[in-house]
This record gives C-alpha cells, sequence and structure tokens, in this order.
C-alpha cells in the first residue's frame, strides 16, 4: 500500500467557519476517501491555528482571553466536520502540548544549524497578516490584503536565513513539476524566487506579543505564528520519532487556497530543508469562492455558512455541487440558483431518474432480482467501452484533483445508461416476450449503477452507500478494487434483490425571494359611487380557469428526432416524459430545426391531448413553441429539471 497524507491548513480562530473552510476541508476528505477506496494508507488531518496578534485581538473584541476564546472557535470547527461527512483521522490545535514540544524542537534544530541570527529591524508591520512587509510589496502604502497602512515597526528580533536555501528550493520545483500545481501557481511562485526575499523574521518580543510559543533558546521571545503553525504537518504525525511519520510523510501533500501561497510554497520548504527534514510530496492550490462576484467576507456580510446549505439542499447535493461547480485551481462563485439548477439537472434528472426507472423495471420485469446476463450486442458493448473509459478518466483526474473534470467524465456514463435505457427499449422487449435480450439489458444497466455508485463514494459518501443497499450490496471498504473496475462489467451477482423503489434527489425549487411590499397610495374616496356601464369581457371567447386547469403541461427530454416520412414541415420525436416508456410526437417544427439539434433538449408538451393521426404517423402530444421573427422558440424549463415534471 502506497502511504498518502493530506493537509488542510490549520484554520485561523479568529472567525467563524464559512464556505471557504468547509470546501476545501470537504475536497480534502473526498481525497482522502478517493486514496482509501483506492487501497492506498491514507492519514487526513486538519485542525485550527491558534497564536498570534489577531487571537489576541479577537478575544479581547469578545471579552475573553485568547485560550478560553481559542477553545470556544476550535470547537465550532471541529463540532461542524462531522456534519459534513468530513472524517479527518486527527484533529489539531497549535495549542496543544505535543504541538507546542515539536516547535521547540525544530527551532531548536534550525538553530542548531547555524540558520537563526539575532538582528534589529525596520518595517512595515500588517497586524491582519501578521507579518512585515518591504516597500515593494506594498501597494499605494498600504497592505494588498487588507487595504490598510501598516505600522512601521523597529525591533530586535530572530531571524531565520531563508535566503540560504531559495536557490535549492527552485531547482527542486523546476526539477519536480507536479511539486507544486496547478501549474499556474508554480510559475507564481517561480517568479517570487526570482526577487530578493531576504530572511525571514521568526520571533515576537514579549513586550509586545505574550500569546505564542516561547522560543527554546530564548524566553523573552515567542514564535513567529508561521514558524508555528506550518509545523503541525509534522508534529500531528508525531515527529521526529513517531510510527505515524515514519509511514505517511513520505506521501504528503498540502491543500491551501491561493492565499497562503507563499507560506507554504516558500516558508516551509526552506523550514524543512534546513531542519533536515525531507520535503512534503506536493502542494495543491486552489481558488476562491466568491458570492456575486466579490470574495467572502464577514464585513460585505455575504459569508456563506456552509451547514444552512447542506442543510437546505441536502449534504450528497452540497458537497457535489461544490466539487462539481469549481475548476480546481480557479475562482468560482456561489449562488443558490446554481446550486438548484445543478441539483436538478445532475443528481435529479440524471442519476435520480436512472435509479428511479431501473429498480422499477427491475421488479416489474424480474421481480425486484439481479437477471442473468445473456449474450451481449453491440449496443451493450457500446455502455461497457464507455463506462470503461469514463472510469479510467475519473480515477486519473479525481488523483490530480481535477474533480470538476473527473465528474464530468463519470456523468458521460450516467447519461448513457439513460440513453441505453431508451434504446434497448425494455417495455417493447417484455411486451414481445424477449425475456433472454430484457435480462441482459437490465444486468448492464444494474450493473452501471454499482460503478456509478462506487465512484461516487469520495463525495457523496453517505447516498453511495444507500445506492449501493439498493442494489443489495453492503459497501465494504476492504473489499473494494477500484482499479479493477474499469476492466470488468459483472461484479453484480444474478439473483441479488434490489429495492423496489428509489427517491434519491427528489427535484428541488429555489425559494422566491420576498419583495417587500410598496406601501398603498393614499386616496380620497369619491363622494358618491355612480353606477357605471356594464364591462365587457376583454375576448369575448375567454376560458374559465378551470379549463384551462384540465391541460396537462409536462417537461420531457427529447431522446430522438427524425423527418416524417410522408411530410416534410414535420418531425417525429421520442420524448421520455418520466413515463415507462418514451411518447411520440409529431411537431411541425422541420422548417426551423435540424433533428440533431433538438436530442437532448428540454420541451414543453401538451401530455393529455387526446392522439391523432398526422400524415399517417400517431401523435401523442404538442410541443409548445412561440412564434418569433424569422423562425420558432421552443418552450422549455430555464434550467434541467426532471422528465415529467408539470408545468404550473
Amino acid at each position: 500500500m502506497k502511504p498518502f497524507f493530506i493537509s488542510t491548513p490549520i484554520y485561523y480562530v479568529n472567525a467563524r467557519p464559512h464556505l471557504g473552510h468547509g470546501y476545501t476541508t470537504i475536497v480534502a476528505d473526498s481525497v482522502s476517501r478517493f486514496h482509501r477506496l483506492r487501497g492506498d494508507a491514507t492519514f487526513f488531518l486538519t485542525g485550527t491555528d491558534e497564536h498570534g496578534d489577531k487571537i489576541v485581538q479577537a478575544a479581547e473584541a469578545n471579552g475573553q482571553d485568547p485560550k478560553a476564546y481559542s477553545d470556544t472557535i476550535s470547537q465550532l470547527f471541529k463540532d461542524l466536520w462531522p456534519e459534513l461527512e468530513v472524517s479527518n483521522d486527527q484533529f489539531i490545535r497549535t495549542t496543544d502540548t505535543r504541538h507546542k514540544l515539536c516547535v521547540r524542537h525544530v527551532l531548536q534544530q534550525v538553530f542548531d544549524n547555524g540558520d537563526i541570527y539575532f538582528d534589529e529591524y525596520g518595517g512595515h508591520y500588517c497586524f491582519g497578516c501578521e507579518r512585515f512587509y518591504t516597500e515593494k510589496e506594498l501597494v499605494d502604502g498600504k497592505c494588498p490584503d487588507h487595504q490598510t497602512v501598516p505600522t512601521f515597526i523597529k525591533e530586535k528580533n530572530y531571524f531565520f536565513r531563508m535566503s540560504k536555501y531559495l536557490e535549492p528550493l527552485r531547482q527542486h520545483i523546476e526539477a519536480n513539476p507536479d511539486f507544486i500545481q496547478p501549474e499556474r501557481y508554480r510559475n507564481e511562485v517561480l517568479s517570487m524566487l526570482k526577487e530578493d526575499l531576504g530572511d525571514l523574521c521568526i520571533s515576537r518580543p514579549k513586550t509586545r506579543l505574550t500569546w505564542g510559543i516561547e522560543l527554546p533558546f530564548d524566553s523573552d521571545f515567542v514564535t513567529y505564528v508561521w514558524f508555528d503553525a506550518l509545523i503541525n504537518y509534522i508534529s500531528a504525525l508525531g515527529y521526529p520519532d513517531g510510527e505515524d511519520f515514519r509511514k505517511y510523510w513520505a506521501g504528503a501533500h498540502h491543500l491551501v487556497a491561493k492565499d497562503i501561497l507563499k507560506p507554504h510554497a516558500i516558508f516551509w520548504p526552506t523550514m524543512l530543508m534546513s531542519a533536515g527534514i525531507p520535503l512534503y510530496k506536493g502542494l495543491r492550490v486552489h481558488g476562491y469562492w466568491t458570492v456575486n462576484e466579490t470574495k467572502m467576507s464577514k464585513s460585505l456580510g455575504n459569508v456563506v455558512a456552509p451547514l444552512d446549505m447542506a442543510k437546505k439542499y441536502g449534504l450528497s447535493a452540497f458537497r457535489y455541487f461544490l466539487l462539481s461547480e469549481m475548476s480546481f485551481g480557479q475562482d468560482s462563485s456561489f449562488s443558490e440558483d446554481a446550486l438548484v439548477g445543478r441539483f436538478n439537472a445532475d443528481l435529479a434528472n440524471d442519476l435520480g431518474n436512472l435509479f428511479s426507472r431501473s429498480l422499477s423495471m427491475t421488479h416489474k420485469y424480474f421481480g425486484g432480482v439481479v437477471p442473468e446476463c445473456g449474450e451481449l450486442e453491440d449496443l451493450d458493448r457500446e455502455v461497457l467501452e464507455i463506462g470503461h473509459n469514463a472510469m479510467a478518466n475519473f480515477q486519473t483526474q479525481f488523483e490530480h484533483f481535477q474533480f470538476s473534470r473527473a465528474l464530468k467524465s463519470l456523468w458521460e456514463l450516467i447519461r448513457h445508461l439513460n440513453k441505453y435505457i431508451d434504446s434497448s427499449a425494455p417495455w417493447t422487449l417484455y411486451k414481445n416476450g424477449d425475456m433472454n435480450r430484457l435480462g441482459t439489458v437490465i444486468y448492464v444497466i444494474l450493473e452501471g449503477m454499482r460503478k456509478v455508485a462506487l465512484h461516487l463514494w469520495p463525495v457523496m459518501p453517505s447516498t453511495s452507500e444507500t445506492m449501493l443497499t439498493q442494489l443489495g450490496i453492503k459497501f465494504a471498504l476492504e473489499g473494494v478494487d477500484l482499479e479493477a473496475e474499469t476492466s470488468s462489467w459483472f461484479g453484480l451477482a444474478p439473483g441479488t434483490p434490489v429495492a423496489e423503489r428509489s427517491n434519491l434527489f427528489p427535484r428541488q425549487d429555489l425559494e422566491p425571494k420576498e419583495d417587500k411590499p410598496a406601501e398603498p397610495k393614499k386616496v380620497k374616496a369619491p363622494k358618491e359611487a355612480k353606477p357605471g356601464p356594464k364591462i365587457e369581457m376583454a375576448c369575448p371567447e375567454c376560458i374559465e380557469f378551470e379549463d384551462f386547469a384540465k391541460v396537462d403541461l409536462r417537461v420531457g427530454t427529447v431522446l430522438e428526432a427524425a423527418p416524417h416520412p410522408e411530410a416534410d414541415r414535420l418531425l417525429v420525436l421520442k420524448v421520455d416524459a418520466g413515463e415507462e416508456s418514451p411518447r411520440q410526437v409529431v411537431a411541425g417544427i422541420a422548417e426551423f430545426f435540424k433533428p440533431e439539434e433538438l436530442v437532448g433538449r428540454q420541451v414543453v408538451v401538451v401530455f393529455n391531448l387526446k392522439p391523432r393521426k398526422l400524415r399517417g404517423t400517431v401523435s401523442q402530444g404538442m410541443v409548445l413553441a412561440v412564434k418569433k421573427e424569422g423562425g420558432l422558440a421552443l418552450l422549455g424549463p430555464s434550467s434541467g429539471v426532471v422528465n415529467g415534471s408539470k408545468v404550473s
């Protein structure tokens, strides 16, 4: 088993957890679950960073001492993770005794190596960043992150000879392209290393700050918060003599947001070099979540609470959205509209619909047990080929932190399984009594569903296990061979009983935003109301609401479209409207749409229109369209919905 170690940054306890914290931790959890699924020896670390100026300031603002305040906020993080199905192996705090001892041990190693010296320094200090800035780093005289004018501080401190290790670090990055990914951040770090970064101030005098870890070689100073915090990645593993350090450090990967790239890509590896500790294997850097294109900020009031979203739309949907919506490394905008749209299109319409209709057919045709798989035909082999490619791509992309691409690959299989159902037409096979062929089709579908459920376990663990349970399988991590899933299609045992029905992802509707009602204008009442003329109806042929309510409008997806054999202006459509089999609709739209343009589109169908023949072909409904200048526009939902959804 290969070792794999994944860590989140340890979160600063000056604020409550928000979406950014939730995203990073859910990503780390999904990655750790993926490696467990592959059989790797895996360790997942998260925790809280609790020393420094900002903690003192936040504690004072809350009327608490730093330790009591840190205990409160740290517990909020610790309590949140199980509710988001985060399965970390350890939660570390920088106030833990063993962490403090490890920091002092590393400091002494670096000091004994001659890489720490005492000097006087004057610089622009940002209390928000807890670091000194050079004139060159300031933007219009302000901190680039906090947009505040730093305080000029001149004091004696201890410095780490970081400059001694910058060239060896540059050489290491050049020789190991995967050390920092995505590539844009690797290039950014190489660009930083072309500048004169100098040495790193690693202490704060106790005359200014006492909330920190005391230096082992001078009791009048405490450790700079970054030199303290970064060491958590090895203190949690029991460095220097711990068995976990020996077992997992060789596979160490750090997951961070782009705002803390420099400490992790430059401070940390140079510290490791000085202390004689092997470098971590990889640094993986993600972008920001924004709200209305603005970075989340408590002061702006646009902070998204992850647990609120998870409770509102379901934890699995929330986790899926985060991993599928953000292209790893780039910024992404969070909105409830996008979450609901992706929920309905991907989860309710594609995945949920696949499970619902397939389990229902298994009960209808085979008494609720997995049938035998007979001889495969070309249509079946196409499913297997697409499935094997989709799973192989999923595994490759997930391993390289390209989660949105991985899920897109898996959804190619899900969508093809839905298409395969319509192409193979199980209802027709049953009607014709071709049970051998029907058994093969149903088996291919159910086995594909099993593979999908298994691959989704890192992203949505509890729902994945529910899907497997519905397929009659008890999930057991130790029994999984993920790599082997890409080369076989017969893991589901015939005769296995499956659930009668499935309702994994009921369609969600976005709650309308409440507008403040306008205050009614004050109008003087007339002295005497005179009877006016009788009001005639605006349209003599207006219908009552009860008449309109009789019209059943539903949304369906066009599966096939072909020219009418007897009429140039007509197209014959096969529409999946949530029924057991697609319905045929003849539409007079050939002048405006090519058949291939319609396949996959969702349309609105008059569902309860009496069937009639159009030029010899039966039409079971009508597709609605709007006339516009130069052509027609088809009516459809603004975002994907479950086939068969009623228009109301």
